[in-house]
């Protein structure tokens, strides 16, 4: 008796755990690919540099409420030679530019992308951008999750 008392104790805890993981397979098959549920991003676009060849910048408005906390670790812009996340820090009694650590979001996170504070960089942009063209950007969240937005690109002079 004791024997079948546990096995349908086991049985009972192997059917809740997997109704468990057939729930989180449903809600990530529900989320459009390169959208995060919650994310919405605005404002965006592309900066490029005065002197053609140089790096451009991306700046954004990001509102994030969704229900599960996340951590953008990479940003990607199509095109470009490479991408990286940076921001402004101090270092030896100066402000300078460095390479940003990953950011987290919560429900409620508003993080704005922009000139002289956090922002996205893509060396070596393709050679063909022009203002008035838009470009993707994607952002990498840790697990793999993405969020796929264009950016307008615009002038170096242009508001930034």
């Amino acid at each position: 008796m004791r024997g079948s008392m546990l096995a349908a104790v086991l049985g009972a805890a192997i059917l809740g755990l997997s109704a468990c993981g057939g729930e989180a397979d449903t809600a990530a098959v529900e989320a459009a690919p390169g959208q995060v549920p919650g994310m919405t991003i605005s404002n965006a676009r592309l900066v490029l540099a005065p002197v053609a060849g140089n790096p451009a910048a991306v700046y954004f408005d990001l509102d994030y409420e969704g229900d599960q906390g996340l951590t953008i670790r990479k940003a990607e812009v199509e095109g470009a030679g490479m991408t990286m996340m940076h921001d402004y820090g101090e270092y030896d009694f100066k402000v300078q530019m460095m390479e940003a650590l990953p950011i987290a979001l919560k429900k409620g996170t508003k993080v704005a992308f922009e000139p002289g504070g956090l922002h996205v960089m893509a060396m070596n942009p393709p050679a063909d951008l022009k203002p008035g063209d838009k470009v993707k950007v994607t952002l990498t969240m840790s697990g793999g999750a993405t969020q796929v937005f264009e950016a307008e690109v615009r002038a170096a002079g242009e508001e930034r």
